[in-house]
Order: C-alpha cells, then sequence, then structure tokens
C-alpha cells in the first residue's frame, strides 16, 4: 500500500490533491492519500481505482464553475462541465472531506454541482457536500439497456441544496445523514431528489435514518421528483421537518410517470412525515415490503466495502 500526503504548506509530498493523484501510476494497488487541513481550489478530476482520501483536519475541495458560465467556445458549459470533483474511478473511499461548489445562488448561476460520482463501492463517511442546485451528482443516465451505474454508500454525511441536489442514476444508500434544503423563499422551495433510476435496476436512493432539515417555509419542499421515468427513491425511519409539502411527490408534469416511478416511505416521522395528503401514485410500504431495502438487500448482499 502506498501512502501519500497533501499539504498546502508544503510539508507534505504534494501541494496540490491533483498532482498526487496523477502521480499514482494506473497499475498502482491500493493507495492511501493524507489530507492536511486547507481549502483546495482545484477543479478534480479523481480516476484512479482503489483510492483512500481521508482528510486531516478540515479539508475543504472547492471550484466555482456552473452551467451557464461560457466555455471557450463562448457556448454555456452545461452541467455535468460545472461539477467541482469528479470521481470515476471504482473502489473509493473518501472521509472527512467537504465537497463545495462556491458559484452562488441556484437562482442566479443554476446548476453547479460540488460532486460528480460514476464509480462503484464508492464509501463517503463524515463528509459535507455544498452547494444550491445539482450538488451531488450520482452518475449519469445511460439510456442502454444494461446500464453500469454503480453502487456509492453515504454514512453520517451533510448535503445542502435547494433544486434536485441529490440526483443521478446511480444506486445510493444513506445511512444517518442530515439533509440540508436552504431556504430560497419561494412558495415552492426546492426538490431535494431527481432520480433517475435504469429500468433495470432494483433500488435507486434509499434514505435510513437520515434527518431533513430547512428553515425555509412549511410545505415548501418537495421529497422529490423524477429526471426519468423509472424513478426509485425511498425514505425510511427518517426525521423530516416541517418544510417537506403535504403530497410528497411531484412528477415534474409527466403524469405518464405515474405508473412507473417508485416513490415510497416507511417508519419516518416529525412534522413533514405525515402521509396523509401524499400522491396517490407513491407508497406507503408494510413493514415486510421495506425489509427488502435493508443495505444487504439494496447491494446485493455485497457490503464489506461499506464498513
Amino acid at each position: 500500500m502506498r501512502t501519500i500526503w497533501v499539504s498546502k504548506s508544503g510539508g507534505g509530498d504534494f501541494t496540490s490533491v491533483q498532482a498526487a493523484i496523477n502521480s499514482i501510476p494506473e497499475t498502482a494497488d491500493e493507495t492511501v492519500l493524507f489530507i492536511e487541513p486547507g481549502v483546495y481550489q482545484e477543479k478534480l478530476r479523481i480516476h484512479k481505482p482503489d483510492l483512500r482520501l481521508y482528510g486531516v483536519g478540515e479539508v475543504r475541495l472547492v471550484y466555482d464553475d456552473y452551467a451557464p458560465k461560457p466555455n471557450s467556445d463562448g457556448a454555456p458549459m452545461g452541467t455535468f462541465a460545472s461539477c467541482s470533483t469528479y470521481i470515476t474511478g471504482d473502489n473509493i473511499r473518501v472521509e472527512n472531506i467537504i465537497f463545495e461548489n462556491t458559484a452562488g445562488e441556484s437562482g442566479k448561476v443554476g446548476q453547479a454541482v460540488a460532486l460528480y460520482v460514476d464509480a462503484d463501492k464508492a464509501v463517503f463517511k463524515n463528509c459535507s457536500f455544498l452547494a444550491a442546485q445539482d450538488t451531488l451528482y450520482l452518475a449519469k443516465p445511460k439510456e442502454e439497456k444494461q446500464n453500469r451505474s454503480g453502487r456509492n454508500y453515504f454514512e453520517h454525511c451533510r448535503i445542502a441544496g435547494d433544486i434536485d441536489f441529490i440526483f443521478g442514476s446511480a444506486t445510493a444508500y444513506f445511512e444517518e445523514c442530515e439533509i440540508i434544503s436552504l431556504n430560497v423563499q419561494k412558495e415552492i422551495n426546492g426538490y431535494i431528489t431527481a432520480a433517475a433510476t435504469p429500468e433495470d435496476k432494483e433500488a435507486g436512493f434509499v434514505f435510513h435514518r437520515c434527518r431533513l432539515v430547512s428553515d425555509a417555509a412549511a410545505n415548501s419542499v418537495y421529497l422529490g421528483r423524477p429526471w426519468r421515468d423509472y424513478a426509485q427513491t425511498v425514505f425510511i425511519d427518517c426525521w423530516m421537518g416541517g418544510h417537506i409539502r403535504r403530497e410528497g411527490w411531484d412528477d415534474w408534469g409527466k403524469p405518464s410517470v405515474n405508473h412507473t416511478v417508485y416513490y415510497a416511505e416507511y417508519g419516518n416521522n416529525g412534522p413533514g412525515a405525515d402521509t396523509d395528503a401524499r400522491v396517490s401514485w407513491s407508497k406507503q410500504l408494510q413493514e415486510q415490503e421495506a425489509g427488502r431495502f435493508t443495505l444487504e438487500d439494496v447491494f446485493g448482499g455485497d457490503t464489506d466495502w461499506t464498513r
């Protein structure tokens, strides 16, 4: 196992996270990066597999691109290009790191992604993901029948944003995370999720024992809306603040998806968890039905990599 230290002060092997990543040979075994405290203003591409990234103190990986920002040819760069950090290497573990896009408010800059992940066996523990619109992008939709989008695991993380701020086609499990809806002071204050779950996937986004919080007005934030027709999002044993809208879910103006999406809840509590007025096409699970959304079931019994 190779160990690399990154330090802005110059006391480590590299002063840049990207330089450290680039130094790893393509055929390397597991590599551990220890990143010392600081704000690393880098647009990162973490493409090597079998990595471990550990923040030692407060580490912020920051950039400020946004979707309408002009490229060199004058055309808008778009959502995907706005990402501050890209992770595309499988079998990666990240702990104690803040991923941030500092472009600004969604009403001014539009989509501005803090982290894009398109990798299998990606683990994030005690991390924060901070932006506004489209904070956490978990794999592009792939329109082919067999979809590679991987498995992502988040534990004790903080995710903040307003519009569709957890989105994409991956299978992702969120365990005891804090989901923070920013207050944009509008009647419809935002949407937490925008899943694009492929039709052939057994699960999309699962939130287990998470806390959904906001200082936005009551009844102003949707749990989710479908980026693609077979979107799957489930909340189990979560605490939901009063900002959650009574109907819970929105169909993005596509009533045809009412028969294809899988939006479900079980065992939630808090002022936003009342399901009496939920849309008719969402599901209130029974205990046996909720049992198929354990970590082991969602990841097909293969969970050693999450520990």
